[in-house]
């Protein structure tokens, strides 16, 4: 069994617990063990680089020099906010002499730069997808939206994803479960991110944009890999229909419950059942829907 880092960070434990279960629930289909990082802190996302920009490199330093105490050169970070501040946090400390030495004072921790942080993309195309392309067996018959947002594609020195203003990484996921991601025009496009608290609104207008173009190109979800990104696309639909002033019910789901379906995996044990907006109806259309590509 392949052992990996695993930093689930705040929004796993607690908002997109769904993201988390479904997660566990497809590495145990490719024999992947998610070993969780001891005694892990919060990274900083979304506040703390504009407050204080030790600070920001701080937090989540001391996650990856608790990952290499452990022993591993790569951590699993499914949320694209705390990948970016552990990837992030990774490049100042080897980039800049300040903090190679300030930030192990401050965390009281040895860091070398060797525990490598890894997006959940970078995950299933590396540990996942080759254990589990036989196992596919419920192909899914909907056509799918995928959705990227902002912290997966940007900044350029942080990405890992090629074409970046039109990446294909989860189209190519989609279609390998039997499913059609369609063309859309929203694909990078923000979210509003951490705006989701004090301007709804703004959120609500973006989303609105995105929710839109998703469904009237015929999309049966919106596919995400994001826990921000999700939890604005989903809570925050009741704003999102008011600036569309329509009930738009199109759910949105992590890349990991599309695969845990694909894989057979039963909706509860991949936390459907926690969504707000929900996806049974699409569930039920799955077995029924002809696809026209």
């Amino acid at each position: 069994m392949t052992k990996i880092g695993y930093f689930p960070g705040c929004s796993l434990n607690g908002t997109a617990k769904e993201y988390d279960l479904s997660l566990k629930a497809i590495a145990r289909f490719a024999d992947v063990e998610l070993v969780e990082l001891n005694d892990w802190n919060c990274c900083g996302a979304t506040a703390a680089h504009s407050l204080n920009s030790t600070l920001a490199v701080a937090l989540p330093a001391r996650n990856l020099a608790i990952a290499e105490r452990m022993g591993f050169d790569e951590i699993l970070v499914p949320c694209a906010a705390c990948y970016s501040r552990l990837a992030q946090a990774l490049y100042e400390i080897k980039s800049d002499e300040k903090y190679r030495t300030k930030i192990p004072q401050l965390i009281e921790m040895e860091i070398k730069g060797t525990a490598n942080p890894i997006t959940v993309l970078d995950f299933i195309n590396k540990y996942v997808l080759d254990k589990i392309k036989d196992k596919l067996t419920n192909k899914l018959n909907a056509k799918f939206a995928c959705y990227y947002g902002c912290l997966l594609t940007r900044p350029e020195h942080l990405s890992t994803i090629e074409r970046r203003e039109d990446p294909l990484v989860m189209e190519q996921i989609v279609k390998l479960a039997g499913g059609i991601a369609i063309d859309w025009a929203f694909k990078v496009e923000c979210c509003g991110a951490g705006l989701s608290v004090v301007r709804t609104d703004i959120v609500g207008k973006l989303c609105a944009k995105i929710v839109d173009d998703a469904s009237s190109r015929g999309a049966d979800a919106i596919v995400v890999a994001c826990p921000m990104c999700h939890s604005n696309l989903d809570m925050r639909r009741s704003e999102i229909n008011k600036n569309l002033s329509t009930d738009n019910k199109i759910p949105a789901i992590y890349i990991t419950q599309l695969l845990g379906l694909a894989l057979g995996i039963e909706p509860n044990k991949l936390g459907f059942d926690k969504h707000f907006v929900p996806a049974d109806n699409f569930i039920q259309k799955l077995q029924k829907q002809t696809v026209e590509v």
